[in-house]
C-alpha cells in the first residue's frame, strides 16, 4: 500500500489537518505472458543439459576411436609382424592337405571305434566297427542307393546322408512321408519313393527312434567309409563335410542350372571336390594319378580346421605380441603419472581401462599395421619360395603360392583392416554429430539470452506501466486538495460574514469554538 503524506493548513490561529490514504496496489503482478516465458526458460535449460551429456559421452566415444598411437607403438606393431612371420616360414610351413586329411582320418576313426565300443562292439578293427553300426543302426535311405548314383555318389546326393541339421531333417521326412530327398546326375532336386518300406516307423515312437537314433549312428558309422572299402585298405568314401553338404544343397535350387551335367558346372565341380578327382595329381598325359586323389569328404574337412589350426599359430602369436606391448607400455605409463605407494592404490588408482589393449582406435591400428607386415612379408617368402620350385611354370608357381600363404594371416588382415576403417568411419560420423550438437547449444543459448532480453523488455514496460498509475493518482489528489482548500476558504469568508452577528448574539461563542479547535475543548 502506498501512503500519501499528510496536508496540513494553518491560517491565524486555526490548524486544520487533512490525511488521504491510497488504497492503490502499485506492486507488478506475475502475468500469463511471464509465466510462458519462465516455461520456456526451463524447458531451454533441460534441453541445454541433456545436449551437454550427449556431447561429453560422444567426446568419450570420439577419444576412444582416435588413433593415439606413437612412433614406439608402431616399430612395436612392424617388428611383431616381421617375429610371427618368420616364425610362420620356418616353423609351420606349407599348407597340406595330405597331411591334414590323415590326421582327420586317425581322428574319426578313433572316434568311430569308441561309439562302436560303446555300443557293444568288442573288436579292433575300424571296418569291424563300422560294420556293427551300419547294421545295428541301418536307415531307409540306404535302399535308395541306387537312384543316387550308387556307392560312390550317394553319400552326396542322398540329403538324409548328410551330417547336419538339414540331413537329419530329411530323415524324419523320410519316415512320415516314406520318401527319400536328393538329386539326381544333373544336380536337380528329387523326391522318391523309398524302395524298401520295412524301414519306416509304424508308429510315432518308432519313426523318432529310426528317423533320429538311428541316423545319428548310422552317420557315425558312415563317416569312415564303408566297411568293404575299408576291409580292402582303401580310403573309402566317408561323408560329405557340412561345408560340401551346404553347397550341395545351396546348388539344388532352381538358381543353378540343371538341364545336363554338362551346362550344371558348379554341381560337377562339386562332385569332382567330394570324390577327390579335382585335387588330385596328374600325370604327363592328364590321367590322374591314383594314389593322388584327396576326397573331399568330413575327414578332409576336419584336415583343413587342422590345417588351418597350425596356421594360426603364428597369427596368434602376433596379435599376442601386440597386446601385451600395448598394455605393458599404458600401465607403465600409469604407473609414472599416478602415485603408488601400496597395492590399494594399484588396484584403485591405476585406471584400468586406459591399460586394456581392446575396443579402441589404437590397438586397431597396431593390429592393422602388425597383420598387414606378417602378410606382407608371408607373401614375399611364399612367392620366392614358389618361383624356385615351379621351374617357372605359371600353374605350377600358382599352386604353389596357394598352398604356402598363410590363409588364416590374410584372413586376420582383412577384419583387421575392416575394424580399422569402420572406427574410423564411425568417428567421423560422431564428430558431424557432435558439431551438431555444438551448433545446437549455440541455438539453444541464443535463445535462452533473446527470452532473458525479452523478460527484461516486459519489466521496464511493467514500470513504466506503475509509474504512470502513480501519475494519476497524485494529479486527482492534487485537484482534491485544491478543491478541498476553495472549500474550506468559502467556509471561512462565511465564518468571517456571521462574526459580526455573533460577537453582537453571543460575544463568548468566537472564543468558545477556538479554544475547543485548539485545546479540544
Amino acid at each position: 500500500m502506498s501512503n500519501i503524506i499528510e496536508f496540513r493548513t494553518v491560517q491565524d490561529e486555526l490548524d486544520v489537518h487533512f490525511e488521504v490514504m491510497s488504497s492503490v496496489d502499485i506492486s507488478v503482478p506475475i502475468t500469463k505472458e511471464k509465466v510462458e516465458k519462465l516455461e520456456k526458460l526451463s524447458y531451454i535449460d533441460n534441453c541445454l543439459t541433456e545436449n551437454q551429456k550427449i556431447i561429453n559421452d560422444l567426446n568419450s566415444e570420439i577419444d576412444r576411436l582416435t588413433n593415439k598411437a606413437d612412433g614406439i607403438d608402431y616399430t612395436i606393431a612392424v617388428a611383431s609382424g616381421i617375429i610371427s612371420s618368420l616364425i610362420d616360414s620356418f616353423f609351420v610351413g606349407d599348407f597340406s592337405l595330405d597331411r591334414g586329411t590323415q590326421w582327420g582320418k586317425e581322428k574319426v576313426d578313433a572316434f568311430v571305434k569308441s561309439v562302436a565300443e560303446n555300443k557293444g562292439y568288442s573288436g579292433d578293427s575300424i571296418d569291424g566297427a563300422v560294420r556293427f553300426l551300419e547294421e545295428k543302426f541301418p536307415i531307409p535311405a540306404d535302399s535308395a542307393t541306387n537312384i543316387f548314383g550308387g556307392g560312390y555318389n550317394h553319400h552326396l546326393r542322398d540329403f538324409s546322408h548328410h551330417p547336419t541339421p538339414m540331413g537329419l531333417l530329411f530323415s524324419m521326412l523320410t519316415q512320415f512321408t516314406g520318401k527319400v530327398f536328393g538329386t539326381d546326375k544333373s544336380g536337380a532336386f528329387i523326391v522318391e519313393d523309398v524302395p524298401s518300406k520295412e524301414l519306416i516307423g509304424k508308429d510315432l515312437s518308432r519313426k523318432l527312434e529310426i528317423g533320429f537314433v538311428n541316423w545319428i549312428f548310422h552317420m557315425v558309422s558312415d563317416i569312415a567309409g564303408s566297411s568293404s572299402s575299408i576291409a580292402k585298405g582303401k580310403y573309402g568314401t566317408g561323408l560329405p563335410g557340412p561345408f560340401v553338404s551346404l553347397l550341395k544343397e545351396l546348388s539344388s535350387l532352381p538358381f543353378f542350372s540343371h538341364k545336363d551335367s554338362n551346362n550344371n558346372k558348379f554341381c560337377v565341380w562339386l562332385s569332382k571336390l567330394f570324390n577327390g578327382t579335382l585335387l588330385s595329381e596328374k600325370d604327363e598325359n592328364g590321367k590322374i594319378i591314383p594314389n593322388s586323389v584327396i576326397k573331399f569328404d568330413l575327414r578332409a574337412e576336419l584336415g583343413v580346421l587342422y590345417e588351418l589350426k597350425r596356421q594360426a599359430i603364428p597369427v596368434i602369436i602376433n596379435e599376442c605380441i601386440v597386446r601385451v606391448s600395448y598394455f605393458v607400455r599404458r600401465l607403465l605409463h600409469e604407473f609414472t603419472t599416478k602415485e603408488i605407494h601400496n597395492f590399494n592404490d594399484f588396484i584403485y588408482v591405476i585406471d584400468w581401462e586406459k591399460t586394456l589393449p581392446s575396443d579402441n582406435r589404437t590397438i586397431a591400428r597396431m593390429v592393422t599395421i602388425a597383420s598387414s607386415t606378417f602378410v606382407a612379408i608371408d607373401a614375399a617368402d611364399a612367392a620366392i619360395r614358389s618361383a624356385l620350385n615351379s621351374g617357372g611354370e605359371p600353374a605350377s608357381f600358382f599352386t604353389n603360392m596357394i598352398l604356402k600363404v598363410n590363409f588364416v594371416g590374410i584372413g586376420r588382415f582383412a577384419v583387421a583392416i575392416g575394424t580399422d576403417t569402420y572406427m574410423g568411419y564411425k568417428r567421423s560420423k560422431l564428430r558431424n554429430e557432435r558439431l551438431y550438437r555444438q551448433s545446437e547449444q549455440i541455438f539453444l543459448s541464443t535463445a535462452k539470452v533473446y527470452y532473458k532480453q525479452a523478460d527484461m523488455w516486459v519489466a521496464a514496460k511493467d514500470a513504466r506501466e506503475a509509474i504512470t498509475q502513480m501519475e494519476v493518482i497524485a494529479i486527482k489528489s492534487i485537484e482534491y486538495f485544491q478543491e478541498s482548500i476553495i472549500t474550506i476558504g468559502l467556509d471561512l469568508e462565511k465564518i468571517i460574514s456571521y462574526r459580526e452577528g455573533i460577537e453582537k448574539h453571543n460575544p463568548n461563542l468566537l472564543t468558545d469554538l477556538s479554544n475547543i479547535l485548539k485545546y479540544g475543548k
